[in-house]
């Protein structure tokens, strides 16, 4: 079965993170859709935080991946589009969580605060754990 496309973007700061995260995705088979940026040059987060948000919210990715600095501004951008769950995320545990309880179709990291080898974990527990659905529904639902 064919794996869904997972989109990528970042600002300047998250430009060697997401790097990463890319080649990762595509070794595990996953088609990729990246956003930029594409350079070291500054840029401002906002606008690649929405753009994200906007890809996955039209179906062009299932997922997107959200890196800037410290993963809060680029995750408040991205939230900012109808029917996005961008969750930053630290660890596995928030990983695993943000997909069971929460729904979460973005996951964000702060290339400042969040080590390559926890981020490329963090990103395999969110790709492949299932929303649980049940209590939670109702709840994520109240999102919108």
């Amino acid at each position: 079965m064919p794996k869904e496309t997972v989109a990528l973007a970042s600002d300047h700061a998250g430009l060697d993170l997401k790097e990463t995260l890319k080649k990762e995705l595509t070794e595990m088979g996953y088609p990729v859709l990246d956003l930029g940026t594409n350079s070291s040059e500054s840029v401002d987060y906002p606008d690649y935080g929405t753009k994200l948000g906007e890809a996955v919210a039209a179906g062009k990715a299932a997922k997107g991946v959200a890196v800037c600095g410290s993963g809060i501004g680029i995750s408040i951008a991205a939230n900012k589009v109808r029917g996005i769950r961008a969750a930053l995320i630290h660890d596995v545990t928030g990983a695993r969580l943000s997909r069971l309880h929460n729904d979460a179709n973005v996951i964000a990291f702060g290339a400042r605060t969040t080590g390559v080898d926890v981020a490329k974990e963090a990103l395999k527990v969110f790709l492949a754990t299932e929303f649980e659905g049940g209590r939670h529904t109702r709840r994520v639902e109240k999102l919108g």
